[in-house]
């Protein structure tokens, strides 16, 4: 099968060249908005394009307040911050995720609990969550504890994998149930909507990415999602080293963070948001296209679930078994036609091996199995 999946991608981006698994595209105004800021002299922390980006991602996704950051992993840092996440906590989290989701609980000294993910969604499940929390919390006057350790469960942070949406409202009534903050991981999921809402404005804080591979890219760059517009005006706030406004004194008002974007990147990002709805149009085509193709092939195409709309960041496919998943990789990586594995899951990692975890059969399955292809955003043709 892989020499006819080559030649359909070869011929799906009209190109004999190597073909990267998600490229930037710059199509519009990023060059005269990026040029402006050097004109201008503001390309650091202050200046227009900021603010400007951040209205744009609020308007877009019906946030309260978007906050920009200096990356993704930043953002995620910030939205735990606010959700009340403290040192010594335990956050409940998916294994089949980027490091960066459980790096930004290490570096505000929390450890990751991983549970398993759904098949449908990628993402984490409610039922697994459900079950872990049945087996092994407990609820207290101050809030949800593991049993055996004592230790605070703070937080539960599902990521929508590859832009797929994980199930909002069942895994949202979950934390409830157990007085638990639901914080989202949207890094991947710019333009993915759960039942008519945009992923990362269902919990109280969120967080975007922007890098180079990501749907848009300020170069590097994330922003925090805040349902609340008081609570987005805290966290720019922290986020700009909790800096009170003055003429001229340096006055901080409680700790804070140097997470700002700067100008020159929301000046790229400003120039990509103008783009945006062309690109999602380009890559629901591209998945289509990947759809119809894997029709009558062994390996099976990864759609978005019935209940939201993916942007389709990473098109993936299931193979059969992974002696068919590492064939695949192997040629058409050969080949110059990029495909990359899912990410080794975070527990199989020397640093995050001892955290606790549940039955992990659907994470440890789709790590067998799945493949990721190629995804920039092109015109598709038949």
């Amino acid at each position: 099968m892989h020499t006819q999946l080559i030649r359909f991608i070869r011929d799906t981006y009209k190109t004999d060249d190597f073909i990267p698994l998600h490229a930037p595209t710059f199509a519009g105004n990023e060059r005269k908005y990026v040029l402006d800021t050097l004109d201008s002299t503001f390309v650091s922390s202050v200046g227009a394009y900021v603010e400007r980006f951040e209205q744009q991602i609020a308007e877009f996704t019906g946030a309260g307040r978007a906050v920009a950051t200096m990356n993704g992993t930043a953002a995620l840092h910030i939205a735990l911050y606010m959700a009340g996440v403290k040192a010594g906590d335990l956050v409940i989290t998916q294994p089949l995720t980027f490091v960066a989701t459980c790096n930004a609980l290490h570096h505000m000294g929390a450890e990751p609990v991983f549970v398993d993910v759904s098949r449908q969604s990628l993402g984490l499940c409610p039922v697994a969550l459900a079950d872990w929390l049945a087996a092994n919390a407990q609820r207290t006057e101050s809030g949800c504890v593991h049993k055996a350790s004592g230790r605070p469960l703070r937080a539960v942070v599902p990521m929508h994998t590859f832009g797929h949406p994980v199930e909002l409202d069942e895994l949202q009534a979950v934390c409830r149930e157990w007085n638990i903050a639901l914080v989202e991981d949207a890094a991947e999921s710019l333009g993915s909507f759960y039942k008519g809402k945009h992923t990362g404005t269902i919990s109280d804080f969120a967080a975007l990415s922007f890098n180079g591979n990501k749907i848009i890219t300020t170069g590097g760059g994330g922003m925090v999602l805040c349902r609340d517009a008081q609570q987005g005006a805290r966290a720019k706030h922290i986020t700009t080293t909790a800096k009170v406004p003055h003429p001229f004194e340096f006055y901080h008002d409680e700790p804070g963070f140097n997470y700002r974007m700067p100008n020159l990147n929301a000046a790229l990002g400003c120039g990509q948001m103008e783009k945006l709805p062309r690109f999602l149009e380009q890559k629901r085509a591209l998945a289509m296209h990947y759809a119809e193709f894997f029709k009558d092939q062994p390996c099976q195409f990864v759609t978005e679930p019935s209940y939201g709309r993916s942007n389709y960041w990473l098109n993936a496919i299931v193979c059969e078994d992974q002696t068919q998943r590492d064939t695949l990789l192997t040629e058409l990586n050969k080949a110059g036609v990029m495909t990359r594995p899912v990410w080794k899951l975070m527990h199989r990692l020397p640093m995050f091996s001892h955290a606790l975890r549940g039955e992990l059969n659907n994470a440890e399955w789709l790590e067998a199995h799945l493949v990721n292809l190629p995804s920039s955003p092109i015109e598709v043709t038949s």
